[in-house]
Formats: C-alpha cells, sequence, structure tokens
C-alpha cells in the first residue's frame, strides 16, 4: 500500500488554488439527483470573497432539483492547456449549495459573467452559493494538496 500522495500545503500551493478559483468563470458541478445517481454538468461561476462562488441555475436544470434536494457537490474549476490536460492544475472542491436572494448577488454574478444580464431576471433562474467544504489541488505531476476553506480565502 502507497503511503500518504498529499504533500503538505504551502504558500505556493494556497497561491495556486486561489489563482484557478479566482480565475474560474465556469466549472463541472457534481451533485446527486434525488434518486441518488450522480450527475456532472457545467456552470457558469462567478468568485467570491471568501473562497466560494455564486452560480445561476435554472428550473430547466437537472442540477436545480438536485441542489434543492441534496445540497452537497462537488466543483472542478481550472483549463486544461496544450498538451495532457491531465499534467494542467485544477482544483477539486466538496461544496455546499445554498439558494440566495438573486437580488443581492446580481451584480457580483454579472461582473464575472456580463452575458448573463440578457436572462439573469427570467423567473425560472435561481442564484445559489456554493460553500468550499475542502478541496484538493493538482497542481501537476506529484503536486497534490489537501486544502481547507481557509486555504482559499
Amino acid at each position: 500500500m502507497a503511503g500518504d500522495p498529499f504533500r503538505p500545503v504551502d504558500e505556493e500551493a494556497r497561491g495556486l488554488a486561489r489563482r484557478l478559483r479566482g480565475e474560474a468563470r465556469h466549472g463541472a458541478l457534481a451533485v446527486l439527483e434525488p434518486d441518488g445517481q450522480p450527475m456532472v454538468s457545467r456552470v457558469a461561476l462567478a468568485p467570491e470573497a471568501g473562497g466560494g462562488f455564486l452560480a445561476l441555475v435554472s428550473d430547466l436544470a437537472p442540477h436545480t432539483a438536485a441542489l434543492r434536494s441534496d445540497p452537497r457537490a462537488g466543483l472542478m474549476v481550472g483549463e486544461p492547456g496544450r498538451g495532457d490536460p491531465l499534467a494542467h492544475p485544477r482544483l477539486s472542491l466538496r461544496v455546499t449549495a445554498a439558494f440566495v436572494d438573486k437580488a443581492d448577488f446580481a451584480e457580483t454574478y454579472l461582473e464575472a459573467q456580463p452575458k448573463a444580464r440578457l436572462y439573469i431576471g427570467f423567473g425560472d433562474f435561481h442564484m445559489v452559493r456554493l460553500s468550499p467544504v475542502s478541496a484538493l489541488l493538482n497542481g501537476g505531476f506529484g503536486q497534490a494538496y489537501k486544502l481547507t476553506p481557509v486555504d482559499l480565502s
């Protein structure tokens, strides 16, 4: 059995995680559907101060019902570049979703997602805050870290 593959968290790892989080404008959101089956979808994001994200979700999207049923979710951010996509840094977060008043967070969201101005006012769209519980940072080969919400803020 192999030893713990995770390195001790240092300022370089924290900085990379914060950069990935701060640059993220979309991510892969993993939820548990009401029947217990997992599902992944892409969502547009707005990073928030403190380490979390805002997402605008529609009643037409299955992930909205899933988050209402079970607020536990996973979120992956980080863009692959040229070459091997597994060689590029990525941040996998365990998050808790909370539906918040869209009017209170619309401007923050629209700063990151200006095109959403076309539909943010639609009645079937809702604002969700995705608050980190923990995270795994893969900074490249041999660079894995377990992070806390404090490491992200």
